[in-house]
């Protein structure tokens, strides 16, 4: 890849600089598998609802999109709501619980590739942000020992305070750029949800590249991805 046209990379972070995806994942089916089973409902949640419905979204929205898969109406209450709360705001924060549980007694370590990507980059001069969906990402790049990589960390609060709509929206990555000072069409986005290819396609971006760690490169550029690879080392490359 030559990174000539770029000046800045926009990264998702579960699943494309470090596999807190697979944590993500295992405190999801938990929360989920516990919930639906205490409520009787015959359809068990497996994987392949955590990527249709929950991958890449903001948290409250990944549990009213799997709620009403299921067909099951709860109120939404507030982000204040204790984890043993029966709304959509109690369920995300019991999944979070239990996230943050597994995230403190085994730490997390990023991809060596993306750590190779991040070193290329930083040499040849491009600016890096990450940009999230997750509340927890500064929590999780500190743990991974990247915190001082990333100048820009636009996460789940940062959304929230700022009103900005999530992805499958491109605002959050548009206002990373922003904050680096960087146009957007000389941006580079890099995700591995579909949900985040999508909010890349939707923006002027310069490239959308897609990571597959499980969605599928097919889906992925489908819904927006102009590259597909499975390792971001796959992208090291030149520049003059």
């Amino acid at each position: 890849m030559q990174w000539d046209n770029y000046d800045a990379a926009l990264f998702d972070l579960d699943g494309v600089l470090t596999p807190t995806a697979e944590v993500h994942m295992s405190a999801w089916a938990r929360m989920f598998t516990d919930f639906l089973t205490a409520r009787g409902v015959s359809e068990p949640y497996t994987e392949d609802d955590y990527f249709a419905h929950i991958d890449g979204r903001p948290r409250y929205e990944g549990v009213a999109a799997l709620l009403e898969s299921r067909g099951i109406e709860l109120p939404e209450g507030s982000a204040e709501d204790p984890p043993t709360a029966e709304t959509v705001c109690g369920l995300g924060n019991r999944k979070n619980e239990l996230f943050t549980e597994v995230l403190r007694s085994d730490g997390i370590q990023a991809y060596a590739g993306s750590l190779a990507l991040l070193d290329h980059l930083e040499q040849v001069g491009v600016r890096m942000a990450v940009v999230s969906s997750s509340r927890n990402a500064p929590e999780v790049l500190e743990a991974a020992g990247i915190a001082d990589r990333f100048p820009v960390v636009v996460h789940g609060g940062v959304a929230q305070e700022q009103q900005l709509a999530g992805k499958p929206r491109p605002d959050t990555y548009a206002y990373a750029a922003e904050q680096l000072g960087v146009p957007t069409s000389r941006s580079v986005v890099l995700e591995d949800a579909i949900s985040g290819v999508q909010a890349g396609a939707a923006g002027d971006f310069g490239l959308v590249v897609g990571v597959d760690r499980g969605a599928g490169a097919e889906p992925l550029r489908e819904n927006g991805a102009e590259v597909v690879v499975q390792d971001l080392a796959e992208l090291i490359g030149e520049r003059s």
